[in-house]
């Protein structure tokens, strides 16, 4: 089956640069300049999508860089974490060796008032001259022994955990502040990162909805094109067959059947085929004209005025397409002419066979019809035996 046609996109999608003939039926110029409008959409839509290409490359390109920087950021993070927490492991070892300095300063402080409470000038040599017999003598060797190794090692002690104190601190201050600087400068490039990429994901959103809006638009010049080349061959060949039937002899009345068939389904109700006939007889009382290939709404073809009456019934694509007399035929349910009701099709072939229908015409009832004659009669109501070769079915939509 063809393509739909509406022949109102002739009016909405082309540009005032290409000229809108009298008849509805394209001329061969008019197919000509839709193909260059075409073209020229084409380059600027190409053209479009080649920055729209180049540009998405430079997001890509500063997406991986932003990702880079991101990465490295974590890992900024997560190493001032580790040093945060040496840094807290120091300042307990730096809490600990306080402690041992203040306890060194207490073990000092009593040696120093248990040589006082012994007697002023606690010294080797007063010990030894003040002893009371041998064994006094030895008893005062043995204590100075003992306070001097815990004078020693008390003041040992204190040294000690003075230097273990500072060199903590210093470990734990140059840390966090070594890595609070590394810190602060990768947020800086990860912030810049993330700023390039946000402004080209702009720019890329900007150029897309360019694109699209060009991709539409050559859109519709293709299909501005297609429907005049469409639109043309079906009225051309509509336009023949008329003209052939005119000058055949030998038509039928009504052929006979020679084994027609059609669709297995209808798709209109009972309430679209009434206002389809409504529509068609408002045409014809309006005394509307007849024109090739024209689908109304002020002039009309014979296949045009079914399409427009049916379409206004409320039949759209994909359930109803723009074709000609014979394709009709094949498209709607075969039903015989003596169970005809309003609204069923009629045709007319001057052979007798499908591809030679050149006329078709809405069933109005009581043997009569509204049809789109030729553009000598324009539109009619008539009877349906008026035209010759009348095909031995209608077709219901």
């Amino acid at each position: 089956m063809l393509k739909k046609i509406i022949a109102a996109i002739l009016i909405t999608t082309l540009t005032p640069t290409v000229a809108i003939a009298a008849t509805p039926k394209p001329t061969q110029a008019q197919i000509d300049a839709a193909k260059k409008l075409e073209a020229e959409k084409k380059a600027v839509a190409d053209a479009a999508a080649a920055k729209l290409n180049n540009a998405k490359k430079t997001l890509k390109q500063l997406s991986v860089i932003a990702a880079t920087k991101r990465k490295a950021y974590l890992a900024a993070q997560n190493e001032l974490k580790l040093k945060t927490k040496k840094a807290d492991l120091a300042m307990k070892h730096l809490q600990i060796a306080q402690t041992s300095v203040s306890n060194g300063k207490i073990a000092i402080g009593k040696l120093a008032v248990n040589a006082y409470v012994m007697g002023g000038g606690f010294t080797n040599l007063d010990s030894l001259l003040k002893a009371d017999g041998p064994q006094d003598l030895a008893d005062r060797l043995t204590t100075l022994d003992v306070l001097g190794e815990n004078n020693s090692t008390a003041l040992e002690r204190f040294k000690s955990a003075e230097k273990i104190a500072s060199s903590a601190q210093v470990v734990a201050d140059t840390a966090k502040k070594a890595q609070s600087v590394a810190t602060v400068k990768v947020a800086s490039a990860k912030k810049e990162a993330d700023t390039a990429q946000s402004m080209q994901k702009a720019e890329v959103d900007k150029l897309q909805v360019v694109q699209d809006k060009l991709a539409k638009e050559l859109a519709v010049a293709q299909k501005t094109r297609v429907t005049l080349e469409q639109q043309r061959q079906l009225a051309l060949l509509e336009e023949a067959n008329a003209e052939r039937a005119a000058v055949t002899v030998d038509q039928s009345k009504i052929w006979p059947d020679i084994g027609f068939t059609g669709r297995s389904s209808t798709r209109a109700t009972e309430a679209m085929r009434i206002e389809a006939v409504a529509y068609s007889a408002k045409q014809v009382n309006a005394g509307k004209k007849y024109v090739w290939g024209s689908e109304g709404p002020n002039t009309f073809d014979c296949s045009g005025l079914i399409y427009a009456a049916y379409k206004s019934a409320g039949l759209g694509w994909p359930n109803w397409d723009r074709l000609n007399s014979s394709l009709y035929w094949v498209a709607t349910k075969r039903v015989p002419l003596s169970e005809l009701v309003p609204g069923d099709l009629l045709f007319y072939s001057y052979k007798g066979t499908v591809s030679t229908i050149h006329h078709m015409s809405i069933y109005a009832g009581d043997g009569m019809m509204w049809e789109a004659h030729n553009k000598d009669k324009d539109l009619l109501f008539s009877s349906i035996y008026s035209v010759k070769g009348l095909m031995p079915y209608g077709g219901r939509v």
